[in-house]
C-alpha cells in the first residue's frame, strides 16, 4: 500500500500525511510541482520528528508516477469528493496506491480519467469534503484492514 499526492499545495497537509505514512509505514509518493519549497517549516513542524521516518519518493510529473505504477503493477485508487464509489463498498489490493488530489484543483479530468478506481469517503449531507490528510488517514486505515497491513 502506498500514498501519492498529486501536486500539494500546503505543507502543513503534508507534513501531517508524512508523519500518517511513517506510523503506519506507508510510503508516499509526491508528484511534483509543489506549492511550497520542500524545505518549509510548516511542514517539518506538521511532521515532527515522524517526517524523517518517511518513505518518501518525489516524481517529476504524473506522466512519471504513472510509469512508475504501471512498471510495478499497481492500481491508482483516486480519492475525491465527485468519485461515485464509497469507500466501504471500495476492495483493495494490497499493491494500490491511493492518490489525493491537491487541496484546491483536486486532480485534472485527465488525471481522474486513468485512474483504475475512483473512491469517495461518504459524508453527512451537507458537506462538501474533509481535509485531505484526515482523508489519506481513513482511506489507508480503511485499505491497511482490508489488505491486513496493519503494522504490528
Amino acid at each position: 500500500m502506498r500514498l501519492a499526492l498529486y501536486q500539494p499545495e500546503i505543507a502543513g497537509n503534508v507534513g501531517a500525511i508524512l508523519r500518517l505514512a511513517a506510523c503506519f509505514a506507508t510510503p508516499v509518493d509526491i508528484i511534483m510541482p509543489c506549492g511550497f519549497a520542500f524545505s518549509d517549516a510548516r511542514l517539518k513542524r506538521a511532521a515532527m520528528d515522524y517526517g524523517k521516518a518517511a518513505d518518501v519518493v518525489k516524481h517529476a510529473n504524473f506522466s512519471d508516477f504513472r510509469e512508475d505504477c504501471v512498471a510495478k503493477g499497481r492500481r491508482i485508487v483516486l480519492l475525491s469528493s465527485h468519485a461515485s464509489s464509497p469507500l466501504p463498498d471500495t476492495r483493495f489490493l494490497n499493491d494500490d496506491v491511493l492518490l489525493m488530489g491537491s487541496e484546491g484543483a483536486g486532480v485534472p479530468d485527465d488525471v481522474r480519467d486513468i485512474a483504475d478506481l475512483r473512491v469517495r469517503i461518504p459524508m453527512a449531507a451537507g458537506f462538501r469534503s474533509l481535509n485531505i490528510a484526515v482523508s489519506a488517514g481513513i482511506a489507508l486505515s480503511e485499505a491497511l484492514r482490508q489488505t491486513g497491513q496493519y503494522p504490528q
